[in-house]
């Protein structure tokens, strides 16, 4: 497992990543990489042999590191900006992951909402693929408290 945090509040511009300033659990295993100050965070398609479900190449898509992203942060429209929709979206290596569009509808500027969501995020064995948590809205908005863990649940007994 891994964790990474921010709780001070930060503006994030349309089209740009939430980024995380605390390592609250690093993984030690070294398949989560993270870069805190771009807010990516690499992870490694890495599979062990006996997982594996046949010798095939893997660019034929038969074996895959999966990879649970959980998210949650408070978001909120900055003064000076016209409220209305806001959202973040987990993305995978620059494009949103189906399903993590995270949208609220504040009517009024600096009043906070609370949004989350866990993922599953799939990363085919040999391969490294980025995640990070994207402002998808026109606009600016505020994150504070945000916090992302990072877990393999398929290697959580493995050792």
């Amino acid at each position: 497992m891994a964790e990474y945090s921010a709780n001070a509040v930060q503006t994030v511009q349309p089209g740009q990543a939430v980024v995380f300033t605390t390592i609250t659990t690093p993984c030690n295993r070294g398949l989560v990489i993270p870069r805190l100050d771009a807010g990516s965070f690499l992870l490694r398609g890495w599979v062990p042999n006996f997982m594996t479900r046949s010798s095939k190449c893997c660019c034929n898509n038969v074996n895959y590191a999966d990879y649970f992203v959980d998210f949650g942060a408070n978001i909120a429209v900055p003064d000076g900006q016209t409220a209305g929709p806001i959202s973040l979206t987990l993305t995978q290596n620059g494009s949103p992951i189906t399903g993590s569009a995270m949208i609220v509808t504040p009517t009024v500027a600096d009043a906070y909402f609370n949004v989350s969501r866990a993922i599953s995020v799939l990363v085919p064995t040999g391969c490294c693929q980025s995640v990070t948590v994207q402002n998808t809205s026109t606009i600016p908005i505020l994150v504070q408290n945000a916090n992302i863990v990072i877990t393999r649940p398929d290697l959580a007994m493995s050792y």
